[in-house]
């Protein structure tokens, strides 16, 4: 049987020389501005010492860092758009330098069982259309190389020279579950040579937008734990992979659990003694009532609302100007409040945030900016961007407040409409150049795919019908042929017909020629 180590004193020297090994590379200008809540010695041990493996991943991160703080110092910005075809994201590299690969395209275009944004596809299905992706690059890259050097310098000055690797930016979703879903997903996305993936707090299993609900969040500790569970997973593999912060508690309307005091101040509660809203959905169901007009009259009838409004809404102004003083920048536990509460008003308030949990099993929750922000400037010390919501001026300034040099990302919708929104035309033409002077360096429109590229073929399958060959002919193949480049046989370079045929001659013994024009 082979020894890993001679000795135990020279495992001992290897574990100490990784630790240092570790904590040099935290200090570099890509890692310092990471606060961790482990140990250099904690990951070390967690590593594979002795087998070092360079993750292409790694330098893609180290890639899109390098563009997003040179957006960052210029006040421009990078705007792309998601797509999860390999065609597509070659044609990419003409105008982008980043691709996106959302997961809501995915579980539309690539799931084996298509459907909505539930996030209900396999763990490994993103990180599967990022490897394919990432291995169109690695092909047009390769095929590109060899019919350069097919060519002497004055003749390669006409030829493409495109940068293929644009770094792949990811969506991880809400990291699959438990603590170890969530590494295998981060591990697969690495392997699969992604530079950046977001991870955000909405709950597994009860992501749905089409009941007239908003989201359902998980407790602060547990979208903190998901956000250290990535940087540990970057960390054992000593990767420079990206993490994104992406909070979608904007618009949420429930929380799965009230473990976590730094979430009390929102949690909503009954102020009325009345039958659980569980009992008057039941109810409402055998009287074949609409769901969401029983939850708003429940609501209203239980007098619905956070702890410190019960509080002001039957203390005077100076009682209240008492209690807010204990509450205000401070981590209050609902406990605590009710004593606080007592105190100032010499009896107790009524507030049971049991009474409006939904049949499911989530809390009431009453979002704000305030509580968005609450959570970004938590995450931001695990991550190196920081994912902007709509109304993102109040947003952007308080998290520069804590953190002045954060950098931003932000995604456009299709069904957004700013003009009904309030916006003029021409703020609209210059949104993403304003956004970009406030640090929003990468812009994206993530399901670009389910209005272009579904319109484009609508399009074209109404022409094609109508007009046959002769029409596509006309509008598609000779516009494409005139501005594609092709070899001395006139075939279209990106097929890389000329890399099947390297091949061969390369295993025949045949050194590449150069080609004569």
């Amino acid at each position: 049987m082979s020894q890993k180590w001679a000795s135990v004193k020279e495992e001992s020297e290897a574990f100490e020389a990784e630790i240092k090994e570790i904590e040099a590379w935290w200090q570099t200008d890509r890692q310092k501005h990471i606060k961790r809540p482990y140990t250099a010695k904690s990951i070390a041990a967690l590593r594979n010492i002795g087998m070092k493996i360079d993750y292409p991943s790694s330098a893609m991160g180290r890639k899109l860092w390098k563009i997003m703080r040179e957006h960052s110092d210029k006040g421009t910005y990078e705007l792309t758009f998601g797509t999860t075809e390999p065609l597509i994201a070659k044609e990419m590299a003409k105008s982008m330098q980043t691709i996106y690969v959302s997961g809501a395209l995915c579980g539309l275009s690539q799931a084996a069982w298509p459907g909505a944004d539930h996030a209900d596809y396999p763990a490994d299905l993103v990180p599967s259309v990022v490897k394919r992706i990432f291995n169109t690059q690695l092909w047009h890259d390769q095929r590109q190389t060899q019919m350069r050097m097919r060519y002497n310098e004055h003749d390669r000055q006409s030829l493409e020279c495109l940068d293929y690797f644009l770094p792949i930016i990811a969506d991880g979703d809400m990291g699959f579950g438990t603590l170890t879903g969530c590494m295998k997903m981060v591990r697969s996305f690495v392997d699969a040579g992604v530079a950046m993936i977001h991870i955000d707090d909405l709950a597994l299993g009860l992501k749905r937008f089409t009941n007239g609900e908003g989201r359902t969040i998980v407790p602060t500790s547990e979208y903190l734990a998901r956000s250290t569970t990535a940087r540990m997973t970057f960390d054992v593999l000593g990767v420079d992979t990206m993490l994104l912060c992406r909070c979608d508690s904007d618009h949420a309307e429930f929380i799965t659990s009230v473990i976590d005091p730094r979430d009390h101040g929102y949690v909503l509660g009954a102020t009325r003694e009345v039958e659980a809203f569980g009992e008057a959905v039941e109810k409402a169901k055998v009287e074949g009532k609409d769901y969401l007009s029983v939850k708003a009259e429940w609501k209203g009838r239980a007098g619905v609302m956070t702890f410190d409004e019960a509080m002001k809404s039957v203390a005077s102004e100076e009682q209240y100007l008492e209690y807010v003083s204990g509450v205000a920048g401070q981590v209050v536990p609902l406990q605590r409040r009710r004593v606080m509460a007592r105190e100032a008003l010499g009896k107790d308030v009524f507030f049971d945030w049991e009474l409006p949990r939904l049949p499911l099993g989530q809390y009431m929750w009453q979002w704000s900016t305030k509580a968005v922000i609450d959570r970004a400037v938590l995450a931001a010390p695990l991550g190196d961007v920081t994912w902007n919501k709509q109304d993102m001026r109040d947003f952007h300034t308080e998290v520069r407040k804590v953190y002045p040099d954060r950098l931003f990302a932000f995604g456009f919708t299709g069904a957004y409409d700013f003009i009904k929104a309030g916006y003029t035309q021409e703020e609209v033409e210059t949104f993403p150049q304003d956004i970009a002077k406030m640090g929003v360096v990468w812009q994206v429109q993530p399901i670009w795919a389910t209005q272009g590229l579904s319109l484009h073929a609508k399009q074209f399958a109404e022409k094609f019908k109508k007009e046959g060959i002769a029409g596509h002919m006309r509008d598609v193949a000779a516009p494409s042929i005139a501005g594609m480049a092709t070899d001395k046989y006139g075939k279209p370079t990106a097929r890389g017909d000329h890399l099947a045929d390297a091949f061969f001659d390369v295993v025949a013994g045949v050194d590449i020629a150069e080609v004569v024009q």
